[in-house]
C-alpha cells in the first residue's frame, strides 16, 4: 500500500496542495492535543487525531483541502529514519516541537538520539520558515541549531515569545492562566486542566500569530476546545468525586507531571490509580522509589496496579518520607480490582489520578467509576484504537 500511497501524496502535495502553508507538529508528548488546538485557534475542523506515522500521515494529508491556506499534522516516530522521510512528504514550512521524552527509547537509545531524529522535520524548514520550539525544554531549543528558519519560543520561561504564567486550575470549571504576547497580556480560559494543558494553548496562539490571526480570535476559539479521551481528562462521576483521566501513555515525565496537576487542584481528598511505568529510562527500582517520594507529598491513598516488583519500591519511597504504609493497596494486574478498592475509599469532593502504561488500558477503571458496565480484566491488550468502541469491553474474563 505504501508503495502506492506514498507517490500519491508527494504529487498531491507538490501541486495541488502547493500554496497549502503545512505546520508539522512533532516531539515526545503532547502532539495530538497540540494538533488540535492548533486546527482550533485556524478556526478549522478539530479532528480526532493521533495516528501519526505510517501511512496515516499520507492520509492526513489527503484529508486537506486545496483552498486551505493552512494545514496542520501530526508526525511521530518509532524507529531512526523514519522523520527525514516524512519530512520530505509534509515539506513544513512551520514546525512545532513539543518537547523531547524517553518515549521510545529502547528503539532510538537516548534523549540525544530522539532529539536528532525529530529535529530531521526542523532541518526540512526552508529560509522562510518558522520552528516554534518550547523555551521550557532544553532538547527542543537545541534544535535552533538545526534550521536557519526564524525561532519562536512558547512556554513559561521569561524569555519565551509566547509564555504563560499565574495558572489557575479548578475541577468545575477548568484552567485559566496568563497570556504573554507581543508585549500584551490576555486571559486564557480553556476546558484543559493542568500545567502540561497550557503548552498546547500557547503552541497554537503561537501559530495564528504566525498565520494573521489576532490572540483574542484564537483564545476564543480555544475557550471551546474539549480534552482529548485519557489526556488530563477531568469528568465527574455519579458519586460527586472527579476523576483525572490520562491513562493513554505512562512514560516517566508524563507519570510526573500528572502528579504534578493533581497537586494543584483542590479536592477533599486525592487518589492515585497507578499502573506501571512505560519504557522506564534505567533501573526499576530507583524509579519507582522517587516516584513514591513524590506520591507522598500529593497523595492520600494509592493503588497500584502491576507487579510485586514494582509495588515494594514503590511503597518503600513513600514510607522513607513520612507516608503511611496502610494507604497503599496493591491491585496485582487486574483492573477491576483496582475499581473494588477505589469504590470502598471514594467519597464525593475527592479527586482520582488515573495513570499507567498504554497496555494496561486503566481507562477501564475510569469507565467504571463513571457507572459503565465494565467485565474485561485483561492485564495487558495490545488492541486499539482502544476500549471506548471494543466490543470485549463488557465480556466477561474467560
Amino acid at each position: 500500500m505504501k508503495r502506492v500511497i506514498w507517490p500519491l501524496t508527494h504529487l498531491y502535495r507538490r501541486t495541488v496542495l502547493r500554496r497549502t502553508r503545512f505546520i508539522a507538529v512533532v516531539g515526545s508528548f503532547g502532539k495530538t492535543t497540540t494538533t488540535r488546538a492548533i486546527a482550533c485557534a485556524l478556526g478549522q475542523p478539530v479532528r480526532h487525531v493521533g495516528w501519526n506515522a505510517g501511512v496515516f500521515v499520507a492520509t492526513a494529508l489527503f484529508g486537506v483541502r486545496p483552498w486551505w491556506r493552512h494545514a496542520v499534522v501530526e508526525v511521530g516516530i518509532s524507529r531512526p529514519g523514519m522523520m527525514e522521510g516524512y519530512a520530505r512528504l509534509v515539506r513544513p514550512d512551520i514546525v512545532v516541537v513539543t518537547g523531547i521524552g524517553s518515549e521510545h527509547g529502547t528503539s532510538l537509545g537516548s534523549l540525544d538520539n530522539t532529539r536528532e531524529e525529530k529535529a530531521a522535520m526542523v532541518r526540512a524548514l526552508p529560509r522562510s520558515g518558522v520552528a516554534l520550539l518550547n523555551a521550557d525544554d532544553p532538547h527542543a531549543l537545541l534544535m535552533r541549531n538545526a534550521t536557519d528558519a526564524r525561532i519562536v519560543t512558547y512556554g513559561f520561561a521569561e524569555e519565551a515569545h509566547v509564555r504563560a504564567s499565574d495558572v489557575r486550575c479548578d475541577v468545575h470549571t477548568g484552567m485559566l492562566f496568563a497570556l504573554h504576547a507581543g508585549g500584551e497580556e490576555h486571559t486564557a480560559a480553556t476546558p484543559l486542566v493542568g500545567q502540561p494543558m497550557a503548552y498546547p494553548v500557547l503552541a497554537a496562539v503561537a501559530v495564528a500569530r504566525e498565520a494573521g490571526i489576532d490572540v483574542p480570535t484564537a483564545l476564543k476559539r480555544l475557550a471551546e476546545l474539549p480534552p482529548m479521551p485519557e489526556r488530563l481528562e477531568l469528568v465527574a462521576t455519579p458519586t460527586g468525586a472527579f476523576l483525572l483521566v490520562d491513562s493513554y501513555k505512562g512514560h516517566l515525565e508524563t507519570v510526573e507531571a500528572a502528579l504534578a496537576v493533581l497537586g494543584d487542584l483542590e479536592a477533599e481528598r486525592r487518589l492515585v490509580v497507578l499502573g506501571e511505568v512505560e519504557e522506564p529510562p534505567g533501573s526499576q527500582g530507583p524509579i519507582y522509589r522517587a516516584l513514591g517520594r513524590k506520591l507522598a507529598h500529593v497523595a492520600d491513598h494509592v493503588v497500584f496496579v502491576g507487579g510485586r516488583r514494582q509495588y515494594g519500591p514503590l511503597r518503600s519511597g513513600a514510607v522513607e518520607v513520612g507516608m503511611p504504609r496502610e494507604v497503599f493497596r496493591l491491585a496485582g494486574r487486574s483492573a477491576r480490582r483496582a475499581v473494588a478498592l477505589v469504590e470502598a475509599l471514594l467519597t464525593p469532593g475527592d479527586v482520582v489520578l488515573i495513570k499507567g502504561r498504554t497496555t494496561q488500558k486503566l481507562v477501564r477503571v475510569a469507565y467504571a467509576l463513571q457507572g459503565r458496565r465494565v467485565l474485561c480484566d485483561a492485564p495487558f491488550c495490545d488492541l486499539k484504537p482502544g476500549c471506548a468502541r471494543c466490543d470485549q469491553l463488557e465480556r466477561p474474563p474467560r
